[in-house]
């Protein structure tokens, strides 16, 4: 039974992680860098333990320390949050391979999905809709060409090991196709020491759609619905919410039921989500990210069930605490990731927060570690806190979500509220019918 659980990353994330823990009875260890001394999640953790210098390469993503700590602390399991080692094939193996608990998938099926190609393949093969592409990583610009004429132009170039929009380009002719492809192969093996690159249609006005999951290790598999994360600048999602303003229910149950008879097909275990493309009724697996994934909040809102209480549930053996039916869809919810950013020109803004004021009321959460007083420092990703909302219906969400971003403070650095404001201003967003092209064009950047 796990007693202890070492928190492997930072931000509102490990605050996120220990309130769980915290809530099953369960001691937390937090490990930090030095930039981050005075974090939340390490002021309140039962433990804390220092794993390096600002540098993520010499703290978060130093495997060696992290286990370390957790050898330590005499932890007994632990949970990497999003970004950073949770979807690192070796360090799952790690993590096991020194008798602790990984609260995650196994590392095969994190190498699999984490390999865009396999991926692609084991989608086919367990019958989940794909975008028409190559079949695998195309070898040469002439391939390419072939490949692209037989699908039709634009076409997407993609890095195989890519992720957030990197090794990532679109060619509209044969033309522009050589350059396409020479760029995302510099960006990819850049980024993730992978060149390998393939071919997918691009699709012109796709909603981005993505299916939540979660699989015990006794043959268990629920979705819990979908969310629309189609509000994107640059690949990054900005907002997102559930259910998606596009889909009717027979929909959203038919690709429900497609993937959770794909995961239960991979036997996967934990938490995980097939990201799609939908596009005139039909849908188009893109990737699966096997972590918990930073919006998870919005699902939790609409079907009340607490993913990473059932994270840990799952890995310690146990079965999960509901059946497919037991997930009701209640309401709708939409989160903004506010960061500490310019509103206009996305620059970072580090610094110390002057003034904080969380929004309350019915309904209404905030996942933040962050205080008056808190320093953010400039090392990591800008993300200082989610803001969630729920109503019962998308309209009363909507007017929720503008009250609470009125009453949200945050001073001493720049940060996207301004932006978000404007959001739930605008026509499309109210009316729901953007797309992952509609931010771009909103804020001049097409």
């Amino acid at each position: 039974m796990i007693e202890k659980v070492l928190i492997a990353n930072r931000g509102e994330i490990a605050l996120r992680i220990h309130r769980a823990c915290k809530e099953m009875g369960i001691a937390t260890v937090a490990v930090h860098s030095e930039a981050d001394r005075d974090a939340m999640a390490v002021r309140l953790a039962d433990e804390s333990v220092c794993i390096g210098p600002a540098s993520s390469t010499e703290s978060y993503l130093k495997k060696s320390s992290i286990l370390a700590a957790a050898e330590i602390t005499g932890a007994d399991a632990i949970h990497p949050g999003y970004g950073f080692l949770s979807e690192n094939a070796q360090f799952a193996e790690m993590v096991e391979a020194h008798d602790l608990i990984f609260i995650g998938p196994t590392a095969e099926h994190i190498r699999t999905m984490g390999d865009k190609i396999a991926a692609k393949q084991a989608m086919i093969d367990t019958g989940v809709p794909v975008v028409p592409g190559s079949e695998g990583g195309v070898s040469s610009v002439s391939e390419a060409k072939k490949i692209a004429r037989k699908i039709g132009y634009p076409v997407l170039v993609k890095a195989a090991s890519g992720g957030g929009g990197r090794g990532m380009k679109v060619a509209e002719t044969e033309k522009a196709l050589e350059m396409a492809i020479q760029t995302a192969k510099t960006e990819a093996k850049a980024a993730f020491g992978d060149d390998t690159v393939y071919l997918e249609k691009y699709l012109g006005q796709p909603r981005h759609i993505e299916i939540q999951i979660i699989a015990d290790t006794h043959g268990n598999v629920c979705h819990l619905w979908e969310r629309d994360c189609s509000l994107q600048r640059r690949h990054q999602k900005v907002f997102e919410e559930a259910p998606s303003p596009a889909l009717n229910q027979a929909q959203r149950e038919e690709i429900g039921t497609i993937v959770a008879k794909a995961v239960k097909k991979l036997g996967y275990r934990g938490a995980g989500t097939m990201e799609f493309l939908y596009e005139d009724g039909k849908f188009y697996f893109i990737e699966m990210n096997t972590r918990l994934q930073v919006e998870h909040p919005v699902t939790e809102m609409i079907t009340g069930i607490d993913l990473v209480r059932e994270q840990i549930r799952v890995a310690d053996g146990k079965r999960l605490s509901f059946s497919q039916e037991d997930v009701l869809l209640v309401g709708h919810a939409i989160e903004c990731r506010i960061n500490a950013e310019h509103p206009e020109t996305f620059v970072p803004s580090p610094g110390t927060i002057t003034d904080f004021h969380a929004p309350g009321g019915p309904d209404v959460r905030l996942d933040s570690a962050a205080y008056a007083g808190y320093r953010i420092p400039p090392h990591y990703d800008s993300l200082i806190g989610k803001l969630i909302v729920h109503g019962r219906n998308r309209n009363e969400c909507v007017m929720r979500l503008r009250r609470a971003l009125d009453e949200m403070v945050i001073g001493g650095v720049n940060t996207t509220l301004p932006l978000h404001r404007r959001l739930v201003e605008a026509t499309d967003v109210i009316d729901g019918t953007y797309n992952i092209h509609w931010l771009e064009g909103f804020l001049g950047l097409d």
